[in-house]
């Protein structure tokens, strides 16, 4: 996009128009950030890459302009990326020194036919995370600092650029999930990990989710360190990955080869580790299809029966059966289908039309709603960051 003026903003800042004339501010730098919020009349609608495919409302104020990463030390396995990085640069980086982003972050562009990249800024503030979640956690755990403006155009800073524990409020994981309502990323410090030197998949086929969920658990429940287990309901392929050194490796494929013989016959597979595994991490089965996403998060125990209050539909179980992705049709209200189990279910796609009646997220419990909302009142006071975004 051009270079230009914005108003009363200063030079330097990037703006275009997206379609109907609406202006879009991108500012190149953390000062330009700060001074946007802070001269903003009027609610912002807080946007990274744009693909998760929520929105918030009002004039839209991108991190695209904020690219580049700032500090890489693959020594000390530390790296600080500016918050409009596309997630793709930062991925190349990573991998040109055999290291990577230890939660294998979600692409929501399949689900949501969006266009456009990710950025880290974005995945923070989804905490998106994937498969590898069962093994080394959510983004947030990754997330060791981070610098924000909040919602008076102040710039706060915590966490730092090297591994440590976090003392006082720890704003680090705070902002991790909270989707730009408590302020605009502008720099994440992760801590990485080295990529494995081999990798495997383990597949039985044929299994019905209940039957699947318990040798996903008995393979979780193993000492071979499994780094994902998932189901997918309409190929009926139950899947577990195993990666480390090729001596590991083969060592652990065998030895719970063994252990899942009893559920069904067990393949191994070497060659198709990072297409299979992509594959559930983005819900690929469920991409291009009619109907409504849901993300529905539950013990992994109760998986299956939250599976069949769903009504069996086409679904991926992540996460040993803690976690569903699930193809509902327009308009049904998964939440009232699992009114009798603990868990929680976000609506991912949907029509305006159903997202309006529905919802997106979970309705919180009155105490931690209010404290929420205080959270939101102390870092945005104005209530001009994606105003209403996470309360509907």
């Amino acid at each position: 996009p051009p270079v230009g003026r914005a108003g009363r903003l200063p030079p330097g800042y990037l703006e275009q128009e997206e379609a109907g004339g609406v202006r879009v501010l991108a500012p190149v730098s953390e000062a330009e950030m700060a001074e946007a919020v802070a001269a903003a009349t009027g609610p912002l609608r807080v946007s990274g890459g744009g693909t998760r495919g929520l929105a918030g409302a009002g004039e839209t104020l991108s991190t695209a302009g904020l690219r580049g990463v700032e500090l890489y030390e693959p020594g000390a396995l530390t790296i600080v990326v500016r918050a409009g990085t596309p997630l793709c640069d930062v991925e190349e980086a990573l991998a040109a020194e055999g290291q990577r982003l230890p939660f294998e972050p979600m692409d929501h562009r399949r689900l949501t036919g969006a266009e456009g990249a990710p950025t880290i800024g974005g995945v923070v503030a989804a905490n998106a995370s994937g498969p590898r979640r069962v093994q080394a956690g959510a983004c947030r755990d990754s997330l060791i600092g981070v610098r924000v403006v909040d919602g008076t155009g102040t710039v706060v800073k915590n966490g730092g650029r090297v591994m440590k524990n976090v003392t006082g409020f720890d704003l680090v994981k705070l902002l991790a999930g909270s989707w730009g309502t408590l302020g605009v990323l502008t720099e994440v410090a992760f801590k990485v990990l080295p990529a494995p030197a081999a990798s495997a998949t383990l597949e039985i086929g044929g299994l019905e989710p209940g039957r699947a969920v318990a040798a996903l658990s008995a393979a979780l429940c193993s000492p071979y360190e499994v780094s994902g287990a998932a189901h997918l309901t309409e190929a009926g392929r139950t899947l577990v990955r195993i990666e480390g050194f090729e001596a590991q490796v083969a060592y652990r494929a065998e030895r719970l080869a063994d252990l899942l013989g009893r559920f069904g016959a067990v393949s191994v597979d070497r060659e198709g580790v990072a297409g299979t595994w992509a594959e559930v991490r983005d819900a690929a089965p469920l991409a291009g299809r009619a109907g409504d996403v849901w993300r529905v998060s539950v013990r992994p125990s109760d998986g299956p029966r939250a599976w069949a209050a769903l009504g069996e539909p086409p679904a991926v179980i992540d996460w040993g059966g803690g976690l569903i992705w699930a193809l509902l049709p327009e308009g049904t209200d998964a939440r009232a289908a699992l009114a009798d189990l603990p868990g929680h279910a976000t609506l991912v796609r949907a029509s305006a039309e159903v997202r309006a009646r529905l919802g997106t997220f979970h309705p919180e419990a009155p105490a931690l709603a209010r404290l929420a909302a205080e959270l939101r009142a102390m870092f945005d006071p104005r209530g001009i960051l994606n105003p209403g975004l996470m309360e509907r």
